[in-house]
């Protein structure tokens, strides 16, 4: 279909979006910004001119979006904004990255190299484009961090305009935001722009429970404005006679965050009670006054509402790594409802909703609170900087461990000395003394926490005091990675690992030549995948380690057997495939070809089975992932899995349906889990309205009984979500004493 375009309302169109750039950032513009704006505004039009997004509208609309947001939403500088009117540029158009350098200085130049993807990445098994895109990247970061705020401005302006993506595009850019973008965000303190990626991306991968909330949010909105009202009125009056310069706002909490309550808790809309948060902000005369103010306010707040003492959070005192301080404290409010309330100055306003970019504005000014900031980002940078250094890095293992500790909750603990060191929560001895020195890490054998001893994998808690413990003899272990939880340790860890395999790999090449030898088998990389192969082993360096530490029995090694074996397997699997296919064009000849359950789109006829990890079943939104000689595996949008296999191998996904309801006759397996409070017969009761009222099939049950509740699995097989539902509905109303879910996610 042709666009119809109108060349004279675009071009107003432009004009008015670069006006709008230039107005959000005024204030901050010294003697020549603007006109190196201009200059790059004008470079970004001409780049390009022929150029359209795929709603229609100009190209450069896009750029001029993404520096709006850098400006506006985050608060950065001209070099941000002419890095963002450029940003596609080098990747898309036939301006280098020498032009840029030309034009607007070394610093630009490499902000946009940074920005600029990775072309011609060799996609193969164990790499990913587009880790390896998001590597390079950060390697620019450590260097200047302007390069994953504008990414960040790019990738939210694209989720903003997903709407004119295919549905693929969209599975793929929504779930690479949940699974990266979204905790970057989050580490660095972009609070509003952490929460917006995160609805829209729930938008797309959850599509009908982001409608579901969204419409009971509507709903209840002028209900829950009226208790913010009167909640916010005795708060308000007395805060008015201290002489305090204050704002009060009432927020909802985001979609997503509303939805991950419900999963977690197992409980409907309406038991969430903290749908909503309050916010105090004051206006301090001076930073020196800031903090007795906010414990002002929180002595006001608690005079009228009695507070929840687990639920006081002082970042004022300790910001968080990311910069981000507040008070925090959760009170119990009028009709018995729980309501947060967030206390911080405009300054610190400022931080938590644009994170660092806001925090140079206060770094001309030095005091406590911005010099911890700054330390933060120092640190974090750092540990960054630690793991891209590692020339062996895979990126897919790179981007695990960086995303570990993204959106993690820190805890504080000390040294022996008394030094405050920051963890990731659930950290253990081992991390903390892989935090302090590489060498300490790999030397544990334990600790000390409060002056007692711990083991290795003992969880420090806010607060501790640690002392590591050491010996010469010791050495990192595998089943270490089972419990550290830091970037950096794990990091470590692999990389001692991967070196120990090497040298026993070595030993083990050496014990295959002489079976091969004896064997008069021509020793090559042919015969040796052959062998992988037949061992269920990933590379042929897994192979050789195997042998060398005798998890295979050289023994029972032999090697014509074996590839005699493989042939055999190999040429069976050929024939079955070919059988698939025939079968699959005799049934579309038939026209019995719907009975399929999946229709796969892109003309693709490739065997499929459904993923063990979620189950799907008709009704679920789902799409297929191209695996290696297991066909097409299907799996469902939601699926915890199914967002890292979306966001690190974008290119494997096809498009998958279910097909006509009516044609599909066969049964899916699904799992439900019951619980609630235990009574006589409750058992029985779900059993009979499962296996007699509704006539369905139970392939297993489990369920336990502990100090008066009961919890249990069910699975059981079920023809679409309806029919699911029908069953949860059924159970649940059999006795107000039941929760039932639908439990076949595995996390």
């Amino acid at each position: 279909m042709q666009v119809v375009t109108d060349p004279e309302k675009e071009n107003k169109e432009i004009v008015k979006a670069y006006r709008n750039v230039l107005k959000s950032c005024r204030r901050t513009l010294e003697k020549n910004d603007k006109k190196h704006i201009r200059k790059a505004f004008e470079m970004s039009l001409e780049a390009h001119k022929t150029m359209r997004r795929k709603s229609g509208e100009p190209y450069v609309l896009h750029p001029l979006a993404v520096a709006q947001i850098c400006s506006e939403e985050m608060g950065l500088g001209a070099t941000s904004i002419i890095c963002a009117l450029l940003h596609d540029t080098v990747e898309d158009t036939e301006i280098t990255l020498d032009v840029v350098r030309l034009n607007f200085g070394e610093n630009v130049a490499k902000i946009i190299d940074g920005l600029t993807k990775i072309a011609g990445v060799f996609d193969q098994q164990d790499k990913s484009m587009q880790a390896e895109n998001f590597k390079k990247m950060l390697l620019t970061l450590s260097d200047d961090v302007r390069v994953i705020l504008i990414k960040l401005a790019d990738r939210l302006h694209n989720m903003r305009t997903l709407d004119s993506m295919s549905p693929k595009s969209q599975l793929k850019i929504a779930s690479e935001t949940q699974y990266v973008y979204a905790p970057l965000a989050h580490r660095l303190g972009l609070y509003a722009i952490k929460t917006e990626l995160e609805d829209l991306a729930t938008k797309y991968l959850e599509p009908e429970n982001y409608r579901f909330v969204k419409n009971k949010l509507q709903e209840t909105k002028t209900q829950r404005n009226r208790y913010i009202k009167q909640f916010c009125e005795p708060i308000i009056e007395s805060l008015t006679e201290s002489g305090l310069k204050f704002e009060i706002k009432g927020r909802p909490k985001s979609i997503h965050s509303i939805l991950h309550k419900m999963k977690v808790q197992n409980i409907p809309f309406e038991e969430v009670y903290d749908l909503f948060a309050i916010r105090v902000i004051i206006d301090s005369e001076s930073e020196e006054t800031e903090k007795p103010d906010c414990w002002k306010v929180y002595s006001i707040v608690t005079d009228f509402y009695k507070p929840n003492p687990d639920r006081l959070r002082d970042w004022i005192s300790t910001p968080k790594g990311n910069g981000y301080e507040s008070l925090h404290t959760t009170v119990m409010g009028p009709k018995g409802k729980w309501v947060e309330v967030q206390i911080r100055t405009r300054r610190m306003d400022e931080i938590a909703e644009k994170g660092y970019a806001a925090h140079w504005k206060y770094k001309d000014k030095p005091n406590q609170a911005t010099t911890t900031v700054d330390g933060g980002l120092e640190e974090w940078l750092a540990r960054v900087r630690e793991i891209l250094e590692n020339p062996e890095s895979n990126a897919l293992d790179f981007l695990d461990d960086f995303k570990l500790n993204l959106f993690a909750e820190e805890i504080f603990v000390f040294t022996p000395k008394g030094d405050l060191r920051k963890l990731p929560a659930n950290a253990t001895i081992l991390d903390f003394a892989f935090d302090i020195h590489t060498e300490l890490g790999a030397k544990c054998i334990g600790g000390k926490v409060n002056n007692k001893l711990v083991p290795l994998n003992h969880a420090i808690l806010n607060g501790d005091q640690v002392e590591v413990l050491t010996s010469s003899k010791q050495t990192p272990k595998e089943e270490w990675l089972n419990f550290i939880v830091t970037a950096k340790a794990k990091s470590k860890v692999r990389d001692w690992m991967k070196q120990e395999k090497l040298r026993a790999s070595s030993m083990g090449r050496e014990i295959l030549e002489r079976k091969f030898a004896q064997d008069k088998i021509p020793f090559n990389s042919e015969a040796l995948q052959d062998i992988a192969v037949y061992f269920n082993l990933p590379n042929i360096t897994e192979l050789y380690y195997q042998i060398a530490t005798e998890k295979i029995d050289k023994t029972k090694l032999h090697i014509a057997d074996i590839l005699e074996k493989v042939k055999k397997h190999r040429i069976e699997h050929a024939h079955e495939i070919k059988t698939q296919k025939e079968q699959q064009a005799l049934a579309k000849a038939s026209g019995n070809y719907a009975k399929d359950a999946v229709i796969l789109g892109e003309e693709i006829e490739l065997p499929y089975s459904f993923a063990k990890c979620c189950n799907p079943i008709p009704g679920d939104d789902i799409f297929g992932f191209i695996t290696v000689g297991e066909g097409v595996k299907i799996h469902r949008t939601n699926c915890p899995n199914a967002i890292g296999l979306m966001s690190n191998y974008g290119y494997r996904l096809i498009k998958a349906k279910w097909a006509n309801q009516i044609n599909i006759d066969r049964a899916f397996t699904t799992t439900i889990k019951v619980q609630g409070i235990d009574s006589v017969g409750i058992v029985s009761n779900i059993a009979d309205i499962i296996s007699k009222q509704l006539e369905i099939n139970m392939h297993a049950i489990q369920i336990s009984s502990r100090e008066g509740m009961f919890e249990g699995m069910i699975e059981l097989e079920v023809y679409d979500t309806m029919h699911l539902e029908e069953l949860m509905n059924k159970i649940k109303a059999s006795s107000p004493l039941i929760k039932v879910s639908r439990e076949d996610v595995v996390k």
